[in-house]
């Protein structure tokens, strides 16, 4: 049986690509539990959200997350976060000290273990690696609130080797837009019309591990796979689209 009776899903309004009503479509048939559609969390949320977003950003990516103290313009371009910055937004945020700020303006009454809230975001969020000492992007920071990161999608899991090493070996701009070009359709772009189908995939992830605490899926063939390529993230969101035997005998358990 599911623990959650309502999951609500806030909006990236600056990435017109994601097909919102469709997702909470395929969860709903999925899971059979109550979807809610809102806008953007940052119209729910108090004036202070944008200060405490700002103070989340990352400036070093070799060490732990250390607070920062924004300036009153860095407070207000949080504030706007228009369009532009989708396409050329070049900060880090700590996944989970983002997490901490949307957990923090989350009301009171909304703020219970069988609602399930779903953020989606243009900011790259990242978590910090004890493995190799660094802060690497990620799509997905998990439980409650989950925070889905649009931008995380695009600049997370990598690209085709030979795209990295093409680019390492012609350095001039001519030639960084033939690779580009060359490997064009191979992993996603901003604004790509293939980010609603992957975000869905997300969204499931994060319902999945919400009411298991069982993270990712190590088979590629199903949609709870953890990708770190590209390449595996679109068989695993596009090509293939399904889950596993394992994951699916656990869907009928919660639905039951």
């Amino acid at each position: 049986m599911l623990k959650i009776s309502k999951i609500i899903i806030y909006e990236e309004p600056t990435v017109p690509e994601i097909q919102l009503e469709k997702i909470v479509k395929t969860v709903k048939e999925i899971f059979s539990v109550k979807i809610e559609m809102r806008e953007s969390f940052f119209t729910y949320s108090n004036k202070d959200i944008f200060e405490k977003i700002a103070r989340t950003k990352i400036f070093d990516l070799k060490k732990p997350f250390k607070e920062y103290i924004p300036t009153q313009t860095e407070i207000a371009t949080e504030r706007e976060n228009k369009d532009e910055l989708y396409k050329k937004e070049t900060a880090l945020y700590d996944g989970f000290e983002f997490q901490k700020a949307i957990t923090e303006s989350i009301s009171t009454n909304e703020s219970n273990m069988d609602t399930l809230h779903v953020v989606f975001t243009n900011k790259i969020t990242c978590t910090f690696s004890e493995e190799d000492f660094r802060y690497h992007a990620r799509p997905l920071i998990s439980s409650n609130p989950t925070i889905i990161s649009t931008t995380g999608m695009i600049e997370g899991p990598a690209k085709p080797k030979q795209y990295y090493l093409d680019l390492i070996t012609n350095v001039s701009n001519q030639k960084v837009e033939e690779i580009k070009e060359k490997y064009k359709g191979e992993y996603l772009e901003y604004h790509d019309s293939r980010i609603s189908d992957i975000a869905e995939g997300y969204v499931l992830q994060a319902v999945m591990y919400y009411e298991t605490g069982e993270v990712f899926c190590k088979h590629r063939d199903c949609r709870l796979f953890n990708a770190h390529w590209q390449k595996d993230l679109f068989y695993s969101q596009l090509e293939n689209k399904k889950f596993c035997e394992k994951h699916l005998k656990i869907l009928k358990k919660l639905k039951n």
